[in-house]
């Protein structure tokens, strides 16, 4: 086995490495001066099973860039199996035709990937399920879940006392499953989008007054729908509000907006790298044990069914 990885999350992949028990490969990924990616692998890859973990996130085209190009030179290179561990899939949200003259973009980076040389994918929390679809080849969809509801439970997320809350309509099936898995309350904040960088809060469907909510999403980049529906579930008599996502791809904006918010606390984990900054409380948790039992169980032909299990039953996300 031999793990590799670009520029976009070397800490990730390095602390993937530690827990697989195998070194970091040696790769070296530059860049031209005219802004070309340049890919070297310096050791032999000949009949190995090879992963390169590259989540694409920003610059979500440089980071693309290189892992097509890690993907290309490992398959040059006799690379038995390559196996692209994206733990967080850029374009996931271009996943439908919902206007006129658009294109389907998710489906085209799975076309590049296969393309490129890549044999199985191994992600987590994609945007919408149907892109694991989109994908000629195996792919291996895992949660955050396990992680998050590990991290709430020791803060106490787990009684009457708290509610879990879907931030728009298309999350109601994520949140059903958190708030099952901590025998909390539900409820459901209805939404408008007025821009790619706006929304707008409606109402609140569900018994928030006097209880802690917890809001949970596997995304937020611009925090608009969460920071919108934390205002909604305090005017709602909410007494405290957390936000838990699996991806924080955290904007200028989100900070700003973040700083504002009734949101006490950001649970994430370290998909991408995540933005710190003064006046927001950010807890990362980690999911390098996570994807490196993936590829453990990759490597050795295993089911990785079980990694989806709380509270010995699988997590229906």
């Amino acid at each position: 086995m031999k793990i590799f990885t670009g520029s976009a999350h070397r800490q990730l992949a390095q602390r993937i490495a530690d827990y697989v028990g195998v070194p970091l490969g040696d790769a070296m990924v530059d860049s031209f001066p005219d802004g070309e990616t340049m890919v070297k692998i310096n050791e032999n890859v000949r009949g190995r099973d090879v992963f390169i973990v590259q989540p694409t996130c920003p610059p979500t085209n440089q980071n693309i860039m290189e892992l097509l190009i890690m993907t290309d030179a490992a398959r040059r290179a006799s690379a038995a199996r390559i196996t692209a561990v994206i733990p967080f899939f850029g374009y996931a949200r271009q996943d439908r035709k919902d206007q006129p003259r658009v294109p389907i973009t998710a489906k085209l980076v799975a076309n590049l990937l296969t393309a490129a040389g890549v044999t199985r994918v191994l992600t987590m929390d994609l945007h919408a399920q149907q892109v694991a679809g989109f994908f000629d080849i195996p792919v291996d969809h895992l949660y955050a879940a396990p992680v998050l509801l590990k991290y709430m439970r020791e803060r106490g997320f787990k009684d009457s006392e708290t509610v879990v809350v879907s931030p728009d309509v298309g999350g109601l099936k994520m949140a059903a499953a958190y708030s099952q898995a901590l025998g909390a309350g539900l409820a459901i904040v209805a939404k408008r989008r007025k821009s790619p960088t706006e929304t707008e809060s409606l109402y609140v469907i569900g018994d928030v007054e006097g209880k802690n909510a917890v809001i949970v999403d596997d995304l937020t980049e611009t925090a608009g729908t969460l920071t919108n529906a934390a205002e909604a579930l305090k005017k709602h008599g909410a007494k405290k509000i957390f936000a838990g996502v699996s991806h924080a791809v955290l904007s200028d904006l989100a900070i700003e907006r973040l700083r504002k918010s009734h949101i006490e606390e950001l649970i994430t984990t370290d998909s991408v790298p995540v933005r710190m900054a003064e006046g927001c409380t950010v807890k990362i948790l980690s999911i390098a044990e996570l994807l490196g039992e993936g590829i453990k169980r990759i490597h050795d032909n295993e089911s990785v069914t079980s990694l989806f299990e709380i509270n010995g039953g699988q997590a229906k996300l």
